[in-house]
């Protein structure tokens, strides 16, 4: 199998935990957390792996900008433009949405890491990415392009390396961690879920990975997620292949839309931080753990099971204007 380069900066292994106090106020099952939220990158979060890959690959390619897009509270572009700062990087952030009146949240990180900011409105976001990178090329900025989310087999890769590291934690008898039967995360532009998806096949566990859709049809993350999750198998030279049938993907709380806030994502937010003292976002993590409590709540899981929540991360949206009646 091949060894990919790494532009090592996350903290890892990033920590797991029992979480008794939520299982009993669910009622079961066994909840377990996997906290990609401390990856220490400026506040965190589970592009922090991905970057690791992207920054290195973008090191040998010479480049002395990174230029991604994104939404405006995005996370991934928080963590690249904190990235580019600790390699000594310039970074062009092409953000989607209304540019807000004053700055907040992961939009107020970006200004403190030094991002130049291109603001654009979503229906021409990719025009404006493109339009973006051939504008510092120009300009003998040596930019290097991040895809959306970090999603390309070479940052999925990372997450097909968190499997082996939960898998390592796991059979650590002086952890006393259980293999999971359920790892269940929020699954947006595909490249977490592609990397799991290729992990347990690389390094055998079984684990069953349930990506909680954040804005997509699940046929059409599902058509994603085992695209990608080949070519990152492909990356490592490994002779396996994913199935759509082998990709779980819910899409029950899509209809709002992205970044929409809605009760169950105010209602799930409240019980990770009042049960657990964990802090949730309200676009990601707080949906996906929604997800998860509905699925619990229909039956879904079985008594006894062990549930892994990997927490991806974004809590600095918690502090976004537009989320401010997170509490009512």
């Amino acid at each position: 199998m091949n060894t990919l380069p790494r532009a090592r900066m996350a903290h890892l292994p990033t920590p797991i935990e029992p979480m008794p106090r939520l299982s009993a106020a669910l009622g079961g099952p066994n909840l377990w957390i996997k906290r990609d939220d401390q990856t220490g990158l400026a506040l965190g979060g589970n592009k922090t792996r991905k970057l690791e890959f992207l920054v290195a690959q973008a090191q040998a390619n010479g480049a002395q900008t990174l230029v991604t897009a994104g939404a405006v509270q995005s996370n991934h572009c928080r963590q690249t433009a904190a990235a580019a700062a600790h390699f000594g990087l310039q970074c062009i952030l092409v953000l989607a949405g209304n540019q807000p009146g004053h700055t907040s949240g992961n939009v107020l990180l970006d200004e403190l890491l030094g991002a130049e900011i291109v603001w654009t409105e979503r229906a021409v976001r990719d025009q404006t990415l493109k339009q973006t990178f051939e504008g510092a090329w120009e300009a003998g900025r040596r930019p290097f392009l991040i895809p959306y989310g970090g999603s390309s087999p070479t940052g999925a890769a990372s997450y097909a390396y968190a499997i082996k590291e939960l898998v390592d934690q796991c059979v650590d008898s002086s952890l006393r961690i259980p293999v999971p039967d359920w790892i269940v995360f929020a699954s947006s532009s595909g490249g977490t879920q592609a990397g799991m998806a290729a992990g347990v096949k690389l390094f055998p566990t079984p684990c069953k990975v349930l990506g909680i859709s954040i804005d997509e049809k699940a046929n059409v993350l599902k058509s994603r997620v085992a695209d990608l999750a080949n070519q990152t198998l492909q990356l490592f030279d490994a002779p396996l292949r994913l199935s759509l049938d082998e990709i779980l993907v819910n899409d029950d709380f899509i209809t709002p839309g992205y970044g929409v806030m809605t009760a169950v994502e105010k209602e799930a937010v409240q019980l990770f931080a009042r049960q657990e003292g964990i802090l949730l976002d309200p676009v990601y993590t707080g949906r996906a753990a929604a997800g998860l409590i509905n699925l619990h709540r229909q039956g879904f899981f079985r008594p006894g099971e062990n549930v892994m929540f990997w927490h991806t991360g974004g809590t600095p949206a918690l502090f976004a204007d537009q989320y401010q009646d997170i509490n009512l």
